[in-house]
């Protein structure tokens, strides 16, 4: 099939966009004069734009005009501002309605204890302050070379290490966000089992996890208390040694894939995300929400100017107002900084075409399909029902997926029009390309190429059906490029709320 020069989005749209280098001179469909070379995801004007009226893309404002635009000009942050507007919405189509087959589909996973479905087998090595860290990176470190040999069943142990702990108010926001991210690793799916490792003297004491069941028996301990950095590697020696004796020889079994929860991610967005991952991706959650799976939409910065769809999906009144109440807390929250929301678009997504928040909020939603919007969680919180929710994090991607790994997400696909390189020990990260250049180019990192959307040779349907299937073939131990490679150990990153004291 050929591909089309420009793509316009909805017939009310006064944008299309450029799949590939447009040159000036060029004739668009419509008959359109381009009157300077457009890059590949950038917009072009279609019909005449007057000054500070809307700039049209999916059927939504994206922002108003500085300046009279004519019809074939280029349209970016030269002629394009953000405003908050909100145009009517365009009901969805119809939710995938899923078949008997589907709903009996199965993955091979890992049964926990507790009744949830892991799909990996790592052990965790979690720090609770800072200053634990390197002991932490030295425990996995020995472990992997002395244990892991011994139990082949294990996928490996995993340093969970972060930057907080200490230095902060024992109570407030920032503490309660952290203990509840690091229990939601430490009680997750994917892990067989954790040791919890601390120094002693922070504020973020251990007790607190061993009264919340969460660093239980002998699964805890202090460096101050066990002699030292040497002395504590070798003291989780026999710790791990007794998890691996617990589930080192674990086999995966069929477990009904309405047990898959998916964190959604997009970073390195291009003028392309929108158009062709984003949507696929949402096509395979409409999939898996119709087979009663989860899938997790994050990121409330990224989906500021567009929550009013989501709004429109909601499961319940309740629901729609739990979304709205975080709008306006990030409102709150960014103009108590001196920032802005629309600040949020980066010179990357610039380059790749994106203008202003709204448009590209309006890409990212569309990883949400068309499923109603089932639930509103807070950052970290357990995720529980079926379907499309959300999870109020930033846009910042190793904090968002931080937030849905520690939710229960057992999966992460994640979307990427510049390249972003992301894994998130200890859930694997699919990484699905926006375009064929990119996937080209960084094929090494790619899961997936929906640039073939674009060129025409597949449609949003077969792509959807493609990442769906890839999800369960990645849930039953298949590896992505990211572990692959290695990725996962350095992105535990939770959100830091509160001052540092």
């Amino acid at each position: 099939m050929t591909a089309a020069k420009s793509i316009v989005l909805s017939p009310s749209d006064n944008v299309a966009v450029a799949n590939g280098r447009i040159e000036a001179g060029e004739t668009l469909p419509g008959g359109v004069i381009a009157l300077a070379a457009i890059d590949p995801g950038h917009k072009v004007a279609i019909r005449p734009i007057a000054a500070g009226e809307a700039v049209v893309k999916y059927a939504q404002a994206i922002g108003k005009a500085t300046a009279d635009i004519p019809a074939g000009a280029h349209v970016h942050s030269h002629n394009l501002v953000f405003e908050s507007g909100r145009m009517p919405v365009v009901p969805p189509t119809a939710p995938v309605e899923a078949t008997e087959e589907e709903r009996a589909r199965t993955f091979m996973g890992y049964r926990r204890a507790d009744g949830r479905a892991g799909t990996r087998n790592f052990i965790g090595v979690i720090a609770s302050v800072n200053c634990s860290a390197t002991v932490c990176h030295a425990i996995a470190d020995e472990a992997n070379k002395r244990l892991k040999p011994k139990y082949p069943g294990i996928d490996g142990f995993v340093p969970i290490v972060h930057g907080q702990g200490c230095g902060m108010s024992a109570t407030g926001d920032g503490m309660m966000v952290l203990h509840r991210t690091l229990a939601g690793y430490a009680r997750h799916p994917n892990f067989g089992g954790a040791l919890m490792v601390g120094l002693g003297c922070e504020v973020n004491q251990l007790t607190l996890y061993g009264r919340k069941g969460v660093a239980a028996g002998k699964r805890h301990f202090n460096i101050q208390d066990s002699g030292g950095s040497r002395k504590s590697v070798e003291k989780a020696m026999g710790v791990l040694e007794e998890i691996c004796e617990e589930v080192g020889n674990l086999q995966r079994e069929p477990i009904p894939v309405s047990e898959i929860v998916v964190g959604l991610q997009c970073g390195g967005s291009d003028g392309m995300s929108g158009i062709t991952a984003n949507p696929a991706l949402g096509a395979a959650v409409d999939i898996l929400a119709a087979a009663g799976g989860i899938g997790i939409l994050s990121e409330t910065t990224e989906i500021y100017g567009a929550e009013h769809l989501l709004a429109y999906r909601a499961a319940s009144p309740e629901i729609a107002e739990k979304l709205d109440g975080y709008i306006k807390w990030w409102e709150d929250h960014t103009a108590k900084h001196g920032a802005s929301i629309d600040n949020n678009p980066s010179p990357g997504n610039k380059r790749g075409g994106l203008t202003t928040i709204l448009e590209k909020s309006l890409g990212a939603v569309a990883k949400g399909g068309q499923t109603p919007l089932n639930g509103v969680f807070a950052y970290a919180e357990k995720v529980s029902g079926h379907g499309l929710v959300f999870m109020d994090t930033p846009g910042y991607d190793p904090v968002s997926a931080t937030g849905q790994v520690a939710g229960g997400a057992n999966v992460i696909v994640f979307t990427t029009g510049r390249g972003s390189c992301f894994g998130s020990h200890p859930t694997p990260s699919i990484k699905v390309a926006t375009n064929t250049a990119l996937y080209n180019s960084m094929e090494e990192d790619m899961d997936v190429n929906c640039g073939v959307i674009a060129s025409g040779d597949k449609t949003i349907p077969q792509m959807g059906r493609e990442i769906f299937e890839l999800i369960v073939e990645t849930a039953s131990g298949k590896k992505t490029k990211s572990e692959e490679f290695g990725y996962g150990d350095n992105e535990f990153v939770p959100w830091h709320l509160g001052a540092t004291l």
